[in-house]
């Protein structure tokens, strides 16, 4: 490994170039592509959001979804049918209007897809007729642009990013919210139990919903330097999109109905920004073992020629025993490295385990496996190697998870005093809970005097009675909501 290879900077003390070093020496992007708020994303951060898609899919198939692919390029006359969204989405909006060599005006100009709904559901339309066809639960893999004006980061914010988007219509209201409710389930069962990933669920203000949606919901997780990182969002459409797609079914008493719609958005390519974030450290990146591509690294410890050929065979050895037990392992038997440098390298990449097999741990008939999470080493008997490995990915995954939600539950605060808010934003960040008039020019003038403090919302899941004035204004309080700095 060259000497700039490793990190120059602490986590703790300069976030910021510490995120960048390790997108850039990790090897998981490049920002050098020549078109203005686009990033390449490089062969490791595409297998892990592989892994990451993985099991989302998982999650959605099994709760009933099923994947299509739908066009990125949606018609202007399409766009333009939901009111509230195309406001919403026009500023944002790549438009295609050549197309050829000799840059042939197209007839109507074509939208680069920010999201699905004008796309899809001129179809739903069409493939929705009866009761028979509800519940109607689709999703797709893909990609959105979006004419971000703000300054990009890798993963973070930038023009082009990857999801999953789910579309769904239901017969009933009552159907829909059930939606909304599975969808916070599915959050929570990939994006905190399988990336490790904490999160609070909000209510977002009126001001602050979906362009078209009657009420959004968002998981907010808090990044190391006290900002607030939006997760996946869901979104209870109502009847808006349905009314003007004329997306309607014949119910079992032969009435016309228009759906009911729901849409969830889980952003991998963004959701990986916190998966770097929140467990990585001075040495680079720590994977949870079940979204990593390699989870045991497997390093011979060659002392001479001699000993080459028995050290590579026990390492094989070893490795097609972890296969079998559902273990993903890799041997690094690159000659031309040292074991040092291999050690360096793959802990930056964030691998979890690290086994090393010497002439000497062979002759006592042992292994050495080292976490990446805490640096801890033990010596392992051959045959007892499988169990260890598993044990210790199971220690990992719930080590890193018991420390990223210890991190968001110390950076909760609660207060009554406005001043107090300004400074805990300005010194620590986090997330304050605050009484708040339900005002959108009062939650602008705090976000102006906070120096970038958002109202986040209304916390799901308990019920937190507002009491008392607003924290900023002196009115009547009507919420009780959360305000933090945010990406």
């Amino acid at each position: 490994m060259s000497d700039d290879k490793g990190l120059t900077v602490k986590k703790n003390e300069d976030f910021s170039q510490w995120y960048t070093q390790v997108v850039q020496k990790a090897e998981l992007a490049d920002i050098r592509y020549n078109v203005k708020g686009f990033v390449v994303f490089r062969p490791w951060a595409v297998l892990i959001m592989n892994k990451m898609f993985q099991l989302l899919e998982q999650e959605l198939e099994k709760k009933g979804h099923q994947p299509a692919l739908f066009p990125a390029l949606i018609p202007e006359s399409n766009f333009k049918k939901e009111a509230e969204h195309v406001e919403g989405f026009l500023p944002e909006v790549f438009w295609v209007t050549e197309a050829g060599g000799e840059g042939e005006k197209i007839d109507e100009r074509l939208a680069l897809r920010p999201t699905s709904e004008t796309a899809m559901y001129q179809m739903f339309a069409l493939w929705i007729r009866s009761w028979r066809d509800l519940p109607f639960k689709i999703y797709q893999r893909c990609q959105v642009w979006r004419y971000e004006g703000k300054a990009t980061r890798p993963f973070i914010r930038s023009r082009e990013f990857y999801w999953i988007e789910t579309h769904n219509a239901f017969a009933t209201l009552e159907e829909a919210e059930k939606q909304v409710q599975e969808d916070m389930e599915t959050t929570d069962n990939v994006i905190h139990k399988e990336y490790a990933i904490p999160f609070l669920f909000f209510q977002r203000p009126e001001h602050d919903k979906f362009a078209g949606a009657v009420h959004t919901y968002a998981a907010d997780t808090l990044m190391p330097d006290g900002k607030v990182l939006q997760l996946p969002s869901t979104h209870l459409l109502g009847q808006n999109f349905s009314k003007s797609f004329e997306i309607k079914f014949v119910d079992k008493n032969g009435e016309s109905k228009y759906v009911w719609q729901t849409c969830y958005g889980p952003a991998v390519s963004r959701i990986i920004a916190a998966v770097i974030s929140m467990h990585g450290d001075n040495k680079g990146l720590v994977l949870p073992p079940t979204i990593a591509p390699i989870q045991v690294i497997i390093i011979p410890i060659i002392t001479s020629k001699e000993n080459t050929e028995i050290v590579l065979a026990k390492c094989k050895e070893i490795l097609e025993s972890l296969e079998k037990a559902g273990v993903s392992p890799k041997v690094d038997a690159d000659a031309e490295r040292t074991p040092g440098w291999k050690f360096n390298y793959w802990e930056l990449k964030g691998v979890p385990l690290r086994i090393e097999i010497g002439p000497r741990d062979i002759r006592s008939g042992q292994v050495v496996i080292v976490r990446r999470d805490n640096g801890a080493k033990q010596f392992v008997k051959e045959n007892e190697v499988v169990n260890r490995v598993k044990e210790a990915l199971e220690g990992i995954q719930k080590s890193l998870s018991e420390k990223a939600y210890n991190f968001l539950n110390d950076h909760l605060y609660d207060s009554q005093d406005y001043d107090e808010v300004k400074k805990i934003l300005a010194d620590k960040g986090g997330l304050v809970r605050i009484n708040w008039c339900g005002l959108e020019e009062c939650a602008e003038e705090m976000k102006n005097e906070t120096n970038g403090g958002v109202i986040r919302g209304t916390l799901l899941g308990k019920n937190e009675e507002a009491k008392g004035n607003c924290i900023r204004c002196g009115n009547t309080s009507t919420q009780v909501v959360y305000i933090s700095k945010q990406y």
